[in-house]
């Protein structure tokens, strides 16, 4: 087990996609990310840091079964400078997202702001205080 004690950082994350099309729009269109690679329309990955954040089809590697539509699977938290969190939930309600939460400021020193993609998954923007 010693060998794992040697993981340094997470690489890449992997979104199973339940509507690809709409996954890509909002990633590339609202968020802005730049993409890194793309494997055609079932694979695409973007460049968000220093990692990678990558949207894919079931089937393409695993076929499971996706998780029941409304039921809760991830979060992922994108940090950005102090004071950028109310440029954020600007910049997304003038896009048409939804605001779940904030911006707020938070007892554990974070001012967050939490949405959703269209695959309902909880998105996070934040800044330390």
């Amino acid at each position: 087990m010693k060998a794992l004690n040697n993981i340094r950082n997470i690489d890449y994350t992997v979104i199973f996609a339940r509507n690809m099309k709409k996954m890509r729009r909002f990633y590339e269109e609202v968020m802005g990310f730049r993409v890194h690679s793309s494997l055609g329309e079932a694979w695409i990955a973007y460049q968000v840091g220093s990692c990678l954040l990558a949207l894919t089809e079931r089937g393409v590697m695993f076929d499971d079964a996706p998780p029941p539509q409304g039921a809760l699977s991830l979060q992922l938290a994108f940090r950005v400078a102090p004071g950028e969190v109310d440029a954020c939930a600007k910049a997304l309600g003038a896009a048409g997202v939804a605001i779940e939460s904030g911006p707020a400021d938070q007892p554990w020193g974070h001012r967050t702001l939490f949405f959703r993609d269209p695959d309902g998954n909880v998105l996070e923007i934040y800044a330390e205080i």
